[in-house]
């Protein structure tokens, strides 16, 4: 039996990579790979070159990117193609 789950991200992988690098793929992948919560107190871009810049509304959600920077890194490639994002990047920028 397959879990619901891995068929999910199974079919998602196949239709992001037929897609170009965007910033609307990024972000649904970024969306995809963190989660609600985490998504909704984050923005991500990716830089050219494979850096992912991070901003967040606090330390709190700081400290949790970069306590799981190995697992949303190899999430992202997954979704994204092998070796897209080399590194993340996170600065804190509060909400206005």
């Amino acid at each position: 039996m397959i879990a619901a789950q891995d068929c999910v991200t199974s079919a998602l992988r196949e239709l992001l990579h037929k897609q170009p690098l965007s910033t609307g793929k990024v972000r649904l992948a970024w969306d995809v790979t963190v989660g609600r919560s985490m998504a909704r107190v984050t923005c991500a871009s990716l830089s050219a070159e494979g850096v992912l810049a991070i901003q967040v509304t606090d330390a709190h959600w700081a400290r949790e990117i970069y306590r799981s920077t190995g697992l949303i890194t190899s999430r992202l490639n997954r979704l994204l193609g092998d070796g897209a994002v080399k590194k993340l990047a996170v600065t804190i920028h509060a909400p206005r």
